[in-house]
């Protein structure tokens, strides 16, 4: 009669005996990465639409971990990623000079677009001055809402009311709701409350939630997004998968890539637009 000692020993042997050849192999052969990338691009689909395609030419499997870019680039400084694709260039610019990141690579660009009820409290609608608009929602006590999640999103917000002169930190109100969340639940607590809310045009044209709104504010060169992508340093975390990272890094930047970027669309429309070779994107 096997006592349950006897019974976990045996198993522990057995699997030690048969299974860890295989495991080994299976590790070895194990062609697959991690990227910790933002909202946007996962929301918007461009994940979706472009990692098959580029498994489908290498082989290698692209694990997403879908956050806010600080959470991101804070994901990379961890050694929890290989490569962190994201979209605030001074974050991104820091991450390089601390020597988390080996290099940065511009990839593509959208913009940002100011969401809003068609009813539009605070008189808006159809402007191009970003600013502007931020300082009549202000005004009015207007309801919006933030990511407050530190993204890439999160971080052009904070900008665009400091270019208005107002410290959002201390004069927000009961119209401000931070909720610390993606880019998705941002638009749906939008929806729910009729608020104002700055997304990315990617989620934007994604989203199907969109209740009563609709875009209010578009065209300011303020509201220019651009992405860039990072092998995250492997002198610092030496199980990064430096070879397969940096091959899913150099085919986003090919003329391959690109044109897959490009191709990616929903009812006709564009959601990124590459610019990996324009000097200083």
């Amino acid at each position: 009669m096997f006592t349950r000692r006897a019974c976990i020993v045996a198993f522990l042997f057995a699997a030690l005996l048969f299974g860890a050849p295989a495991m080994a192999q299976d590790n070895a052969g194990n062609k697959s990465i991690v990227v910790a990338s933002t909202t946007s691009t996962q929301d918007s689909g461009l994940f979706g639409y472009i990692l098959p395609i580029f498994k489908a030419k290498t082989g290698i499997d692209v694990k997403v971990i879908a956050q806010g870019t600080g959470q991101a680039l804070d994901t990379g400084r961890r050694g929890d990623a290989d490569v962190v694709f994201v979209h605030a260039k001074p974050a991104e610019e820091q991450f390089i000079a601390e020597g988390a990141g080996v290099r940065r690579y511009p990839v593509m660009y959208n913009d940002f677009v100011l969401i809003g009820p068609k009813s539009d409290p605070a008189g808006i609608a159809g402007t191009k001055d970003i600013v502007a608009a931020l300082e009549a929602i202000q005004a009015k006590g207007a309801p919006f809402v933030s990511r407050g999640d530190r993204s890439g999103t999160h971080q052009a917000e904070l900008a665009l009311w400091k270019a208005g002169g107002i410290d959002i930190a201390e004069e927000k109100g009961p119209w401000y709701r931070d909720i610390g969340q993606g880019m998705g639940a941002a638009l749906n607590t939008a929806s729910a409350m009729n608020a104002y809310v700055l997304s990315d045009r990617g989620t934007w044209i994604s989203f199907k939630n969109r209740g009563d709104l609709t875009i209010a504010v578009e065209g300011d060169n303020r509201l220019f997004n651009q992405y860039g992508v990072i092998l995250v340093n492997p002198q610092k975390h030496p199980h990064v998968k430096q070879a397969l990272g940096q091959a899913f890094i150099d085919w986003l930047i090919s003329p391959d890539g690109q044109k897959t970027i490009a191709n990616y669309k929903i009812d006709g429309q564009q959601l990124f637009f590459p610019n990996a070779t324009v000097p200083g994107a």
